[in-house]
């Protein structure tokens, strides 16, 4: 969301801003932003979040054990082998970011005009950067291979049950995957952002990327990634294996082979030829009567749209 600026005299006339309640579309927003300026967007995407959201952060990180999971998060942590002096010292750098996070996010609206560099001020959150350096051991995973995804959470329990660790599957991550936190997600995204780049960072082996759907501004193309080339030029070792899902009409999910086949397993070594086979798959194959995979199909669909392609 671009930087904040007024509408300058003679511009078009003003467009009432849309009425809370309903989530705007990026080009409502763009309008929004356009005409008015962005402190009315940011304004917009606050009246969205619970509106309570925030003091309650500020409630928590002021007295951490009256948090309602605060004895689930201690119980999750001990089985999960940590020590309590680590349990007490985590779950106040959560509270605390989780408390901070509001206004990070409404200078990274305010401030910047792309998402990445909104991205990366939301995910400047100190206490979530020091929580890292306490679990970030924690992250370490217990297969030979790591594993990232896209397009729904039932993707990661596909990398899991084919034997790669996703970032919810380590000790620290599959603790506070458990936990509800705080009702406002924007004030706890950030900290996923922040375990994932150091979760990518630990690789040392072949990372396998599952997509079932691709957003090339998602968290996973856009940060996960990058931070792996920067990993893979220093350890030949890390190589990249990309795996198009695909959710058949049972459910299952399944990979898409090259000859537009589903398999129990096919695997690329470029995002590209991975993304090319994904989408021959649900351009050419898919039934529009699969409901399991409508979703992904409509994405695709809008995306060749923005681009140009026909379909």
């Amino acid at each position: 969301m671009p930087s904040a600026r007024e509408a300058a005299p003679g511009a078009a006339p003003r467009r009432p801003a849309p009425a809370a309640g309903r989530a705007p579309g990026p080009d409502e927003l763009a309008v929004l932003q356009r005409t008015v300026g962005n402190a009315a967007v940011t304004r917009r995407l606050q009246r969205l979040a619970d509106p309570g959201a925030r003091e309650r952060a500020r409630r928590d990180a002021a007295d951490p054990t009256g948090h309602g999971e605060w004895a689930d998060f201690r119980d999750l942590m001990a089985r999960a082998g940590f020590p309590d002096a680590v349990t007490d010292v985590a779950w106040q750098l959560v509270l605390g970011g989780i408390a901070e996070q509001g206004q990070l996010n409404d200078e990274a609206m305010a401030t910047f005009t792309g998402r990445q560099d909104q991205r990366d001020h939301r995910a400047s959150n100190s206490w979530y950067q020091e929580l890292v350096k306490v679990v970030g051991d924690h992250l370490e995973i217990d297969t030979p291979t790591l594993a990232l995804w896209s397009g729904g959470r039932e993707v990661s329990d596909h990398a899991r049950a084919k034997g790669h660790t996703p970032l919810e599957a380590t000790a620290f991550g599959g603790v506070v995957d458990r936990l509800t936190l705080t009702t406002d997600w924007l004030l706890k995204t950030p900290m996923w952002n922040v375990l994932s780049k150091a979760f990518v960072s630990r690789a040392r082996g072949p990372v396998h990327i599952f997509l079932r759907a691709y957003d090339p501004d998602s968290v996973l193309i856009a940060q996960e990634v990058p931070q792996l080339r920067v990993v893979m030029a220093l350890d030949p070792a890390v190589k990249l294996l990309w795996h198009p899902v695909y959710a058949a009409d049972d459910g299952r999910l399944m990979e898409v082979t090259d000859r537009l086949d589903l398999a129990a397993d096919a695997s690329y070594p470029t995002r590209d030829r991975c993304v090319q086979v994904l989408y021959d798959y649900l351009r050419l194959v898919h039934d529009p009567a699969n409901a399991h995979s409508r979703r992904a199909h409509e994405q695709m669909s809008a995306r060749l749209a923005a681009n140009g392609n026909p379909q």
